[in-house]
């Protein structure tokens, strides 16, 4: 009787039995595995789709340079400021602020300080920021999917109980040497869950590779430019992000009497990107001097693709040197409204 009714319950989703593994004394986290892979990604992805606009090769690795870096400051900059008592509160400790090995990372202080560091780098190169952006977005989706396996790895970022299949079971972490709890670095010595919880986190990176797949081939089927591909991204994912949100219910600071600040922050950018995608206009930008790549840049492949151009506009030169078909030497400009 016992093995029908076994055979009857749910098989959830084991999660790892830890997070961290020592060589020796140096400690291996998924989590920064994650994140790095991740990384590498988005820089992979949007090289190619760089080039293939006409840009020129290199020039995203240049960038990430600067973004990378700025956009991880910035989305710790972000989970320390909206979660600020567990650092600076009653019983807190200042210093695990800077701990971003144990996880906490802001997307939208990433998406943003990032930007700044991308527009130094674009600035340096001669590129503009929406034509790097609209390049760069499915790979930075990606990359926050890929981050996300970092939150399963952790055991954290999940939803209430639940009884459905996919339902995640969260063990109890402890650290071998002591028997006392390490939810991040201990090891689960007992595969017994102590809860089967919603698992946001993959909710969250399904919907994310969701989102890259839709704005690819919307960029694909209407040309888009001048940063409506980023801005699709934005709004896919606040999208998504408000409604998995709603279902977490790991600590968060809350604003407006108990609605969690990353609800409130989803529904602003979302209603921005969504108004910022629908007032841009115009063609997709072309690239023209230093920005666009040497001729000698293309190889046999192709990846290095001649910039784009509308084959029916008037390239007569005017007197400030721009033509109808929109290029601009050494840079780009809309022709649109």
């Amino acid at each position: 009787m016992s093995t029908t009714l076994a055979a009857l319950m749910p098989a959830f989703i084991p999660s790892p039995d830890r997070g961290v593994w020592h060589l020796g004394p140096l400690p291996i986290r998924a989590y920064a595995l994650c994140i790095i892979a991740g990384i590498v990604v988005a820089v992979w992805w949007g090289e190619r789709r760089f080039v293939a606009r006409g840009g020129r090769p290199g020039t995203v690795v240049d960038v990430a340079v600067f973004a990378v870096p700025f956009g991880l400051v910035g989305g710790r900059l972000y989970h320390v400021a909206t979660d600020w008592r567990t650092y600076f509160g009653p019983g807190g400790s200042p210093i695990d602020a800077l701990k971003i090995w144990q996880g906490g990372l802001g997307i939208w202080g990433a998406i943003a300080l990032g930007a700044v560091g991308a527009w130094i780098g674009c600035r340096r190169r001669g590129v503009p920021l929406p034509f790097f952006a609209d390049a760069v977005a499915p790979g930075i989706v990606v990359a926050q999917a890929i981050g996300r396996l970092g939150n399963y790895f952790n055991q954290e970022l999940y939803g209430g109980p639940t009884d459905m299949p996919w339902g995640l079971e969260i063990y109890n972490r402890v650290d071998p040497a002591t028997g006392l709890s390490d939810p991040l670095g201990g090891v689960a010595l007992d595969s017994t869950p102590v809860a089967v919880v919603e698992p946001t986190f993959l909710y969250e990176l399904l919907w994310n590779l969701l989102v890259a797949v839709v704005i690819v081939w919307a960029d694909r089927r209407f040309r888009l430019g001048h940063g409506r591909v980023f801005g699709l991204y934005v709004a896919g994912y606040t999208l998504g992000r408000f409604f998995i949100e709603l279902m977490r219910t790991d600590p968060a600071t809350t604003v407006f009497g108990g609605i969690r600040i990353n609800v409130v922050v989803a529904a602003v950018v979302f209603l921005a990107a969504v108004a910022y995608v629908a007032i841009v206009r115009g063609p997709r930008e072309t690239l023209t001097g230093p920005a666009a790549p040497d001729p000698e840049d293309s190889g046999p492949t192709g990846a290095a693709a001649e910039p784009e151009r509308d084959v029916n506009a008037d390239t007569t030169k005017d007197a400030a040197g721009t033509d109808d078909a929109g290029k601009v030497r050494g840079g780009s400009r809309d022709t649109g409204a």
